[in-house]
């Protein structure tokens, strides 16, 4: 039996407010498209949910965002919303450490009321993610054995500071947070390509996700990514892309064992997640 495939990186369409800079990248992403029809077409879950399925996708990972500075608003609350009642859907929540008094009592409730991880930005919410402000946090979410996703690398929108983005402070994560499942988004995408394949092989509880990037030219960024066949995490930060399905294919173009596309594309991933395979 082959695996699920799944995103594990998909935003909502809405979000209560956008940045200038992140509005017009998703606007110009969909070149071709009127926005406000898009917008209402997947801003409906089951719509959606059918779109997924159509592109060939599984199961979806779908993120709150809470980022005024850099990016937007998508509330946790409305992720919850979103993904009620779908089983393909699989909500993740945000935490910003600067607007909550404590981001581990927030991250318990959070997963309470039925997130399965949480992700955060330290480029956009401009910390570093060795800091020991987020240590409650980690402890937190490595008790209750959840996945904590780090934006990792470059970022084109303003108010972004690309210093926190450099994947080696998660090396002191990885290390004091054995048993933590730590994901480094975009897998240190610009400058830190190198370190972050060096960091999923280094350490059993840190994994690789590759949305934002080229699928074609995954092999130019990794060319050694067979060996880290068990930690690289497919995913698409859409709608920031044309096609869900266009990127499927690519990576099952690649020039890669049968083994290691079905554990890309969501082996690793339902295994991460506790789906049954």
């Amino acid at each position: 039996m082959s695996s699920p495939v799944i995103d594990f990186h998909i935003h909502t369409v809405h979000y209560d407010y956008y940045t200038e800079s992140c509005m017009e990248f998703f606007q110009n992403a969909r070149s071709g498209e009127n926005w406000q029809e898009f917008y209402d077409r997947y801003s409906n879950p089951q719509q959606f949910v059918e779109y997924m399925h159509a592109n060939g996708v599984d199961y979806g990972v779908v993120l709150a965002e809470l980022c005024p500075a850099a990016t937007g608003v998508c509330p946790n609350e409305y992720v919850t919303q979103f993904c009620a009642g779908q089983e393909s859907l699989i909500p993740f929540a945000s935490v910003n450490p600067f607007m909550t008094p404590s981001a581990k009592k927030e991250l318990k409730r959070l997963v309470s009321d039925g997130f399965r991880g949480v992700k955060l930005y330290p480029t956009y919410q401009q910390f570093y993610p060795n800091d020991s402000l987020l240590y409650p946090l980690y402890a937190e979410a490595e008790s209750l054995q959840i996945p904590v996703m780090f934006h990792t690398g470059s970022s084109i929108f303003k108010g972004s500071r690309l210093k926190y983005g450099n994947p080696l402070y998660l090396d002191d994560v990885a290390v004091d947070f054995p048993d933590l499942p730590i994901i480094l988004v975009h897998s240190g995408r610009g400058f830190w390509y190198q370190s972050a394949f060096f960091l999923a092989k280094l350490h059993k509880n840190v994994y690789m996700e590759v949305a934002g990037l080229p699928p074609q030219r995954l092999l130019d960024y990794f060319p050694e990514l067979e060996r880290a066949a068990d930690k690289v995490l497919f995913g698409t930060d859409w709608p920031g892309i044309e096609s869900i399905q266009k990127n499927i294919d690519t990576i099952r173009a690649l020039p890669l064992t049968e083994v290691t596309k079905e554990k890309i594309l969501g082996g690793n991933a339902a295994k991460l997640l506790g789906l049954l395979v």
